[in-house]
């Protein structure tokens, strides 16, 4: 009996340590709240207020999410976009871990941003949404634009089909089949010329 309750006791520590590793794991993702509306629905008896989140969440190494969460309660509205956050993450190639590696636009409805890789030490110039996104993302030099509108949805749906434009030399050249140094050649000469 003794061995049995010891047991029992031992399967109650590893269940007590499990959440706190998984509270580790998740506590290495850089969680950015962009912001909550309050919404009403109109019954019978009056109004029913619930609330929407977005939420941005990112590992500051170049992986990034975004998320929205409906509940009528504020906590659980962030929890449920947070979730959906991390579901949704996509990887993003960064320039020497810092900042794009060209310039691009995207555009989401009616939402249009304008993302320019910068030179070290320039910081981060984005407003509002796209600000948290690049804070998530890890990188420390960008300057961005938004032309359009300026709903945090839109913004954040234009930023994230502007980062899924992105890409590195050494995709394009494995693309076209040729070397790295070719195209940076290329883009060298080009510059020189120019």
């Amino acid at each position: 009996m003794a061995e049995n309750e010891r047991e029992r006791s031992g399967r109650g520590r590893d269940r007590e340590r499990q959440p706190r590793e998984r509270d580790r794991e998740e506590s290495e993702f850089i969680e950015k709240l962009v912001g909550i509306n309050r919404v009403a629905k109109v019954v019978k008896g009056g109004r029913r207020f619930g609330f929407a989140a977005i939420v941005i969440v990112g590992d500051g190494k170049g992986r990034v999410g975004h998320g929205a969460g409906k509940a009528r309660e504020v906590p659980e509205a962030i929890r449920k976009a947070t979730e959906a956050a991390k579901r949704a993450m996509v990887r993003v190639p960064l320039r020497e871990g810092r900042t794009l590696h060209h310039d691009v636009q995207g555009h989401f409805g009616a939402g249009r941003v304008v993302l320019r890789q910068a030179p070290q030490g320039t910081g981060i110039i984005a407003g509002g949404p796209m600000r948290a996104v690049f804070d998530a993302l890890g990188v420390q030099d960008v300057v961005a634009k938004s032309v359009g509108t300026s709903n945090p949805h839109n913004m954040i749906k234009a930023t994230f089909d502007a980062l899924a434009r992105c890409s590195s030399p050494r995709s394009v050249a494995a693309r076209r089949g040729k070397k790295v140094a070719d195209i940076l050649g290329k883009r060298d000469e080009g510059a020189a010329n120019g």
